[in-house]
């Protein structure tokens, strides 16, 4: 794996209609390749279809508090992102909190600072809207929960993985938050 270089130009592209059948495919190949721990025999099925179809996705895309994205490097998606513009959270209300629902990179392009240009994008999006708060649900083993304490997010609090299918021990979550001053 190499770092980015200023030769390397990281864009976010909203989704169109036409670029659903990339998110799924993008979406659903990030994800498998990440997360088959979770579920057992690595059978993702009830995850990806509550997030990866094309019902889903229409449904998602004509959603006015969902925003969704494609993640390039250079001109090839290597990621997708998920956002929930107003997402309440304990003390913060649905104005003042903004949750990163997904954000999947393809494992060739993992550890290239692309994860970190994505949360500083989601950063400048909640600052612009008047946020005070980005939060989001991490696995509470695994790479994902240092990567978002080096980028300035903390342990809120703990949740699980919702899927009755997905293996107990690897369930447990944590709610993380990053304030926006």
């Amino acid at each position: 794996m190499t770092s980015l270089t200023m030769k390397d130009i990281v864009y976010f592209e909203p989704l169109r209609p036409e670029t659903f059948d990339t998110y799924i495919t993008i979406g659903t190949k990030a994800y498998n390749q990440h997360y088959l721990h979770l579920w057992p025999h690595g059978d993702t099925a009830p995850y990806i279809q509550t997030s990866f179809t094309v019902t889903i996705v229409k449904k998602e895309f004509r959603d006015i508090n969902t925003q969704l994205f494609l993640i390039y490097r250079n001109k090839e998606c290597v990621g997708i992102l998920k956002l929930i513009t107003d997402a309440p959270l304990e003390a913060y209300s649905k104005k003042e909190a903004l949750y990163l629902d997904k954000i999947y990179i393809i494992k060739d392009a993992s550890g290239e600072g692309i994860g970190t240009k994505a949360l500083q994008f989601i950063w400048l999006r909640a600052k612009a809207a008047e946020k005070r708060v980005l939060w989001l649900a991490a696995m509470q083993k695994g790479p994902a929960l240092n990567f978002y304490k080096k980028n300035g997010f903390n342990i809120h609090s703990t949740t699980e993985i919702k899927f009755k299918q997905a293996i107990k021990v690897e369930k447990p979550m944590f709610i993380m938050i990053k304030r926006i001053p």
